[in-house]
């Protein structure tokens, strides 16, 4: 997808502040500190749309974004790693799930994992919640530049089987560092919406 525009709507807790539910809407939610901001910059081609942060759990509200006035972009606050209170952490599963719950015109979560960690219960959970909505969803691995091609080949098929995920089911890898992958996720990305369009 070519990118002409991509800008900030707004900050939001729960569905009552939501910006109108008008184009499709693509979720992106991850653990904290694993390059949930830097891969929505790197896709729409922007430095600082989502805002990067060295500390983990920085991303404490729900940003909405809208990407050539067609399609919305989520960052749904990061979760794990953040030295945060129980209640606080509590709150955003909280207000996580509310959205998934809720959100009309959600048409896929794209579910980001650090390559080199196995995913955590937290990851787990979120997964089982989005087969439970019946939400579509796409894992992307980043932080692939970091390992050589055949460590980061060993960790996809050790993070498949702790996901339990299907054979046709590939979990795509990415760096934003190289852009790696950029390409490969608007592909699934731009098939998803035009067959949503189809419909």
């Amino acid at each position: 997808m070519k990118i002409t525009s991509a800008e900030f709507v707004k900050s939001a807790v729960w569905p009552a502040q939501y910006p109108p539910a008008i184009m499709p809407e693509i979720a992106f939610v991850g653990r904290s500190n694993v390059g949930k901001s830097s891969l929505m910059n790197t896709l729409v081609g922007r430095k600082n749309l989502a805002k990067t942060s060295n500390t983990p759990g920085r991303t404490q509200l729900i940003n909405f974004f809208v990407v050539n006035e067609a399609v919305s972009f989520v960052d749904l606050p990061g979760y794990g790693f953040a030295k945060v209170s129980r209640a606080l952490k509590r709150d955003w599963g909280e207000m996580i799930e509310a959205y998934l719950k809720n959100r009309q015109n959600l048409v896929m979560v794209i579910l980001i994992l650090d390559v080199r960690r196995d995913p955590s219960d937290d990851d787990l959970s979120l997964r089982d919640w989005l087969e439970e909505y019946r939400i579509p969803y796409l894992y992307v691995l980043t932080k692939v530049d970091k390992l050589s091609n055949n460590q980061a080949i060993n960790r996809r098929r050790i993070i498949e089987r702790i996901l339990n995920v299907s054979a046709d089911i590939k979990p795509i890898f990415f760096s934003a560092v190289t852009q790696k992958g950029r390409g490969e996720i608007w592909q699934v990305l731009d098939a998803h919406l035009q067959s949503l369009a189809g419909e």
